[in-house]
């Protein structure tokens, strides 16, 4: 019986082992997708719109209703000076005129003459005729935090499409490292069995001693090569996992049974049309709507600084009435006899701080526009690089791949005539660097195609 348990364990470790070994396709777009999901800086994007977010509703937080309580009473020896308990409902407008209604109870032996004894009530407006009336401080306040929000977003996008650029690069890094990694495999078999072979020949007296150490010299140059690529593979992995981070916000070393999809590697993409990417980005652009937004704020600021060259003028008014019901009995003749009203003025003669304010405000607006225009030319220039980049890689990874499938032909026909006798070890040994040395042309062309295609999607900011 406890033999039996010893063979089920050593099985199931057997099994397990195996599991824990067999390769694991992860795509692009699983990785991406994870890197979307969450990586920090993916989700430290959303705080910014959350903070945008939260600045919106403080400036929202102007127009809030506001109740106040004014109340006071002295009493000395005896007598009873006064007694004051005025509270007032002030609701503020996004229209720039406030509305407020209030309750008086006053009385004593020392009343302020301007105020009413006993129990009043009134409803009134206090309207801006000049400086504020069109805008204010918290009207532009909420305006700009509006625009912001919609700015956050926009920062929000040009973060991911610079973080999705970084992970596509490095992850067509770690492709080709490990398809390099296989070619360098392949050939180290082939020169392994070949070794073999020529060590079984010179034995039997058919192949020179020379024949066997050049045939040792090439697959100790494809151990070395080999020993490189698994260099380069886990170099490539190690930056790879600097983009992997779970849900828990913890984050992990690439898996050893992960393998990149190689395939997707030589699909030869597509790009669209290079004026429709030119016009794409002029629309979709991140960081070219974020200045867009940043001149809609300067423009809001620009308003508001005008309003200091207006002159202070407000009018109130308020409807007066006895007791606790302000609209009780109102009619023409009421108002005509109730009310209480005022005006404040006040106009700087020079206006010198108005006026440095407004051409202030002119003047960022004039030093955005032309940052927008070269942002935007250079946006452009950036796309059109990157652009012609693709189209010659593209030629050349197809010019590479035809010369790889011909020194691959001269390779299998030089091999096949060695085997006959008709060729020497070296001329198979020559064809077959020619073979490596294209082949590892051709994986770098490879890379630096996919980097390039998503350059070009980088830098018009449509990465998503």
């Amino acid at each position: 019986m406890k033999k039996n348990l010893i063979i089920i364990f050593v099985l199931f470790c057997v099994q397990l082992h195996a599991q824990q070994n067999t390769p694991e396709l992860f795509s692009v777009d699983a990785f991406i997708a994870q890197v979307k999901l969450y990586h920090p800086v993916a989700k430290q994007s959303n705080i910014l719109v959350e903070k945008a977010a939260a600045q919106l509703l403080a400036s929202k937080g102007g127009f809030d209703p506001a109740l106040t309580l004014d109340a006071s009473r002295k009493t000395f020896d005896g007598t009873n000076y006064y007694f004051y308990t005025n509270p007032e409902l002030k609701i503020p407008t996004t229209f720039g005129v406030d509305i407020k209604a209030g309750l008086e109870s006053n009385g004593g032996k020392y009343l302020n003459p301007e105020v009413s004894s006993g129990n009043t009530s009134y409803l009134g407006i206090e309207v801006p005729l000049a400086k504020g009336l069109l805008i204010d401080k918290r009207r532009a306040a909420l305006q700009q935090a509006k625009i912001f929000a919609n700015q956050s977003e926009q920062e929000r996008l040009q973060v991911i499409n610079n973080l999705l650029f970084d992970a596509y690069a490095t992850y067509w890094q770690w492709a080709g490292s490990y398809q390099l990694y296989g070619v360098y495999t392949k050939y180290l078999q082939l020169s392994a069995e070949r070794f073999r072979l020529v060590n079984i020949a010179y034995k039997n007296g058919d192949r020179a001693a020379m024949d066997t150490l050049e045939a040792l010299t090439q697959v100790q140059n494809f151990e070395m090569l080999q020993a490189d690529a698994i260099l380069k593979i886990n170099d490539a992995a190690l930056d790879l996992s600097n983009f992997l981070w779970q849900e828990n916000d913890s984050a992990f070393q690439l898996p050893k049974q992960y393998v990149p999809d190689t395939l997707q590697l030589a699909v030869n993409l597509s790009p669209q049309p290079l004026e429709q990417l030119v016009e794409r980005s002029a629309i979709e652009n991140p960081l070219l709507r974020t200045y867009t937004y940043k001149l809609d704020a300067l423009n809001v600021e620009r308003r508001l600084k005008f309003q200091n060259l207006l002159p202070v003028l407000n009018a109130k008014a308020n409807l007066l009435n006895k007791d606790y019901y302000v609209l009780k009995g109102v009619n023409s003749a009421f108002i005509q006899n109730n009310y209480k009203w005022g005006i404040d003025f006040k106009l700087p003669l020079f206006l010198r701080e108005g006026r440095g304010d407004y051409r202030n405000a002119k003047l960022k607006i004039e030093e955005t526009n032309y940052q927008l225009s070269a942002k935007r030319w250079e946006t452009e220039n950036k796309i059109r690089s990157y652009y012609n980049e693709v189209i010659q890689y593209q030629k050349q990874v197809q010019i590479t791949q035809n010369i790889f499938n011909n020194y691959t032909s001269l390779l299998r026909q030089e091999d096949l005539k060695f085997r006959n006798g008709e060729s020497s070890l070296f001329m198979v040994n020559s064809r077959e660097n020619k073979v490596i040395e294209t082949a590892q042309k051709l994986i770098e062309l490879r890379i630096k195609y996919q980097k390039a295609y998503y350059a070009v999607l980088w830098a018009g900011g449509l990465l998503r």
